[in-house]
């Protein structure tokens, strides 16, 4: 793990790849730091990182396009299966280097509240609380542009998959207010998710059995509890886009909450599609 670590490490700084995230992440933030706090003089660093949250959108495609899309394109993804390590251990091991490469800007950010401090009263616990949840909502988005990337070969593919996703998920709140908050609208849009559950199961299972299975046992379930009560479907469409919501739950933090269920929410997603990422090498390995 600690070698696969190492390897990607090498090939990020030895490319443009590491410095082009870098670069992107600090002058978004930079250009923030002049809008908020010097031009208009505010104290609250934390409004710097909700205007950058933006940013995501961009520099994870970017940074994870290639993570496993690249060793399929180029067939070097046999050499990983020969190593004496498991397949978690490999992408344990490249998420590791992600978070590094992430890691690095995000220390010469967190030195900015400290400058701006010695200049006006900052609100550090705010401001360092805010860096916090900022890191540990860019290690779920990682994990998602990971699990991405193994899925194709295509670098260019997986950035903009990356990018629609990563799009969809800023704006879902805003999205929501124009979705259908009838119960039939609900379900409608509920079977259409569960299909699409179903797709990704056979895809990364190559069990047709097991993916009918989910499908058939979730639509028997969703009409049934239709049937009985269908106001339990009104406006759920939109609170569960709004519950989705990566970047929703890092305002609260912006807000001067400390908000654990983010954490852990965050923490679980990024869980999730690193199982998945695995899930999905192991189909390679066994094909």
């Amino acid at each position: 793990m600690i070698a696969v670590w190492k390897h990607e490490l090498r090939l990020y700084f030895h490319s443009l790849t590491a410095y082009v995230f870098g670069a992107f992440l600090l002058a978004f933030i930079g250009i923030g730091s002049m809008l908020y706090n010097l031009q208009a003089a505010v104290s609250n660093f934390e409004y710097v990182l909700s205007f950058g949250c933006l940013v995501f959108v961009v520099i994870v495609p970017i940074l994870t396009m290639r993570v496993i899309a690249e060793e399929r394109k180029q067939k070097t993804d046999q050499l990983l299966y020969s190593l004496p390590i498991t397949t978690t251990q490999v992408i344990i091991g490249k998420y590791l280097s992600l978070l590094t490469v992430f890691l690095i800007p995000l220390c010469i950010i967190s030195l900015y509240p400290l400058i701006f401090s010695q200049f006006g009263d900052v609100y550090l616990l705010t401001s360092y609380g805010s860096i916090i949840a900022f890191f540990i909502m860019g290690t779920a988005l990682l994990a998602l542009g990971l699990f991405i990337s193994s899925l194709t070969d295509n670098q260019g593919f997986a950035a903009g998959i990356g990018i629609a996703v990563i799009l969809l998920n800023y704006y879902s709140v805003n999205l929501s207010e124009y979705l259908s908050s009838t119960a039939f609208g609900s379900v409608v849009t509920i079977c259409v998710m569960i299909l699409v559950l179903g797709m990704v199961t056979r895809h990364l299972t190559k069990n047709e059995t097991l993916a009918y299975g989910i499908g058939f046992a979730l639509f028997a379930l969703t009409i049934a509890v239709f049937y009985m009560d269908p106001t339990k479907f009104e406006g759920l469409l939109p609170k569960i886009m709004t519950q989705l919501s990566l970047f929703e739950r890092f305002y609260s933090f912006v807000n001067g909450v400390f908000d654990m269920t983010a954490i852990v929410y965050y923490v679980t997603f990024a869980i999730f599609f690193l199982f998945l990422s695995v899930q999905s090498l192991e189909k390679r390995r066994y094909n």
